[in-house]
């Protein structure tokens, strides 16, 4: 079968022919294809010599290409600092100005606002959303909420531009006492039962467990109205919002064992972004603004401050 030719153009066959017509011709590849081949060969040796593509020791260090004429060797940490350096100068006229200025006074500053909203959400997703979901909705375990929701109107420790730049900055942790030595099991079934009630505008149904409120240190925490102060990160316990399990037994546990309190307590920490240094001063300044931003900030009476100083 080797001597066998294509009866149409006489090229000889490699030998493999079926049905007696379909062989295998020995031909050339086209010229063009053959210089396209060529030409990448040479490419290949070419971008070899230009960029570290491949990790062969020479000297005693790994041969790191020759780069470019003019531009130096290539490297990818140097590309991503030339990069880097194209997006900073893009930012510097906003970052420069958030320096010296407030978070008060950069919520009053439409443009500022708007860039500090678009950087502020990969600083939020890098840093808080963990805890407190995309976009501030909150997480909740077993055990209730985990994280608190950051985009109602319900602030533990105060909601306006301020507070929330306190609390990105400082940290907070909670804390209650636990009442399981000072109030018998009978009281805090009690108790537990007319913050139930509260909660649901039926306080006054359950007159025993008003009367161990009004008679423990409960008022001292959570106010006579059992609103909570804001000063002391004390919860509002007449709406139907709960930092955790808002059922009776939930409550009972919360009341029994404390929040921080030691091993069986509730815990409620949010660390410092600052002290901890994992945040720059402008860093949590943008975050408050971005967290203000999410529609549940309160307005402050003061008007708006004046660029820190410098």
């Amino acid at each position: 079968m080797s001597d066998n030719h294509n009866s149409a153009g006489g090229v000889p066959t490699t030998g493999h022919v079926w049905d007696d017509d379909l062989a295998d011709l020995t031909n050339q590849p086209p010229k063009w294809w053959m210089l396209g081949l060529t030409a990448s060969a040479i490419w290949v040796v070419v971008y070899f010599l230009m960029y570290p593509a491949i990790p062969f020791a020479v000297n005693g260090t790994f041969f790191k290409g020759i780069g470019l004429p003019g531009t130096g060797k290539w490297t990818a940490i140097k590309e991503l600092a030339e990069d880097q350096k194209v997006l900073d100068d893009v930012r510097s006229k906003y970052e420069n100005k958030l320096k010296g200025m407030t978070p008060a006074a950069i919520l009053a500053d439409k443009e500022l606002s708007e860039y500090v909203i678009r950087s502020g959400k990969v600083l939020f997703g890098d840093n808080c959303a963990a805890c407190h979901g995309q976009n501030g909705i909150g997480t909740i375990d077993k055990h209730g909420l985990f994280a608190p929701v950051l985009n109602d109107d319900d602030w533990l420790y105060g909601g306006t531009i301020d507070n929330i730049h306190e609390t990105i900055a400082g940290g907070r942790q909670g804390m209650m006492t636990p009442h399981k030595d000072s109030l018998k099991p009978e009281q805090i079934d009690a108790v537990a039962k007319y913050v139930k009630a509260l909660s649901e505008g039926k306080g006054d149904s359950e007159q025993a467990g008003k009367k161990v409120f009004m008679e423990s240190d409960c008022t001292a925490c959570h106010g006579p109205d059992a609103r909570g102060m804001q000063a002391m990160g004390s919860a509002n316990l007449t709406d139907r919002i709960w930092r955790f399990d808002g059922s009776p037994e939930g409550i009972k546990r919360t009341v029994t064992d404390g929040v921080n309190a030691g091993p069986d307590s509730r815990i409620a920490v949010m660390p410092s972004f600052k002290t901890a240094g994992k945040l720059s001063d402008t860093e949590i300044k943008k975050l408050a603004v971005y967290v203000y931003k999410f529609g549940g900030g309160v307005k402050d009476d003061v008007p708006a401050a004046a660029p820190a100083a410098r």
